[in-house]
C-alpha cells in the first residue's frame, strides 16, 4: 500500500528533499498518477492531503470540498484503485496537533472525537474505500463506526492505527505533510514507546470496538508489537514503515553505504515474516515492481 500526498495550494508536483522519490501532487492529473502507480503492480494508495487554509479545529479535514475529499473523487473517477483515506486532524490544525486544544493546550478527546466521525463521512461521501483514522484518541473507532452507520456507509471498513508509537521516525512525514506540532508534542495521546503490553490493549480495544484492519506504526522498530498482534487477533493487520525508516535507507544507499534495492527488500520481507497482511510502505511501487 502506498502513501500518497496532495497539496491544495500546488499547481505541479513538489519534491521534499528529506523523502526523496516521494512526491507530492497538485489536485489534477490523476489518471497519470494513478497509471503510474497501478503499472507498477500496486492497487491500494493511502490518501493525506494538505490544505491551503488552517484554523484551531481543522475544518478542512471535515469540509466537502476540502484536498482529501477532492483527491479521493479524482482517483475514484479515474481509476480502480483502492484508496484508503487517513483520518486525522494535525495536517488541518493550525497548532499541529490531532484535535481540538482546551486553554492549557492539551486535545480534548471526546470533542475530537465529534470532528472525527464528521471527517469519516465526508470521506466516505467523496468515494472513500476504507477510512483509516490515525490520531489516536479515545474511542475513535466506536464514534466512526457509529457515524459511518448513521449516514448510510455500513459497509465502509475502519483501518484503525490501533498502536501507533509517539516516535521519533516521523519527522520526515512532517516536512511532506506539513503536520509538526507548533508547540509541545504528541506524547499525550500516542504510545509510549516501551510498552509492549499497552499496545496490546490499545489493540483489542480498537477491536472491540468494531476496526475491520488493525494497525502498527512504526513498523521495523516495532516488529515485536507486530507479532504480538499476528498471534492475538484474528484480522487482518497492516504495519506502516514509517518516514524516518524510509529515509535511513535512501540516505545510506545515497552515500553508499549499502545495497538500497537489497536493504529495501530485507526491510520489506522482514515486516511481512512478523505477520503482517498489509505493508504499508514509500517503497510499494519499487517492491511491487521487483516482485512482478
Amino acid at each position: 500500500m502506498l502513501p500518497i500526498f496532495f497539496d491544495e495550494r500546488l499547481s505541479e508536483e513538489k519534491a521534499t528533499d528529506s523523502m526523496p522519490g516521494v512526491s507530492t501532487f497538485p489536485l489534477k492529473g490523476y489518471d497519470g498518477i494513478a497509471s503510474g502507480i497501478q503499472g507498477s503492480g500496486v492497487n491500494s494508495v493511502l490518501v493525506f492531503g494538505v490544505p491551503s487554509r488552517k484554523d484551531a479545529r481543522g475544518s478542512g479535514a471535515y469540509a466537502k470540498d476540502g484536498v482529501v475529499q477532492k483527491a479521493i473523487s479524482g482517483l475514484k473517477e479515474s481509476s480502480d484503485l483502492l484508496v484508503i483515506s487517513d483520518l486525522c486532524l494535525c495536517e488541518y490544525t493550525d497548532h499541529g496537533h490531532c484535535g481540538v486544544l482546551d486553554g492549557s493546550g492539551r486535545v480534548k478527546n471526546d470533542e475530537t472525537l465529534e470532528l472525527y466521525a464528521k471527517t469519516a463521512v465526508s470521506q466516505a461521501a467523496a468515494g472513500a474505500d476504507i477510512i483509516a483514522p490515525s490520531g489516536m484518541m479515545d474511542g475513535q473507532v466506536s464514534a466512526i463506526r457509529i457515524a459511518l452507520d448513521d449516514a448510510g456507509f455500513e459497509e465502509v471498513p475502519i483501518m484503525a492505527y490501533s498502536a501507533k508509537f509517539f516516535s521519533a521516525y516521523y519527522g520526515p512525514f512532517r516536512d511532506v505533510a506539513c503536520s509538526a506540532p507548533g508547540h509541545g508534542d504528541r506524547a499525550g495521546y500516542q504510545m509510549p514507546c516501551g510498552n509492549r503490553k499497552e499496545a496490546v490493549r490499545e489493540i483489542a480495544l480498537d477491536v472491540e470496538e468494531g476496526a475491520d484492519i488493525i494497525m502498527v506504526k512504526p513498523a521495523g522498530p516495532y516488529l515485536d508489537i507486530v507479532r504480538d498482534a499476528a498471534d492475538m487477533f484474528d484480522l487482518p493487520l497492516a504495519a506502516y514503515q514509517v518516514s524516518g525508516e524510509y529515509a535511513m535507507i535512501k540516505a545510506a544507499a545515497r552515500n553508499g553505504w549499502i545495497d538500497e534495492d537489497r536493504v529495501m527488500m530485507e526491510s520489506l520481507l522482514g515486516i511481512k515474516r512478523a505477520g503482517a497482511d498489509i505493508i504499508i510502505t514509500y517503497y510499494a511501487k519499487e517492491a511491487a515492481r521487483k516482485l512482478m
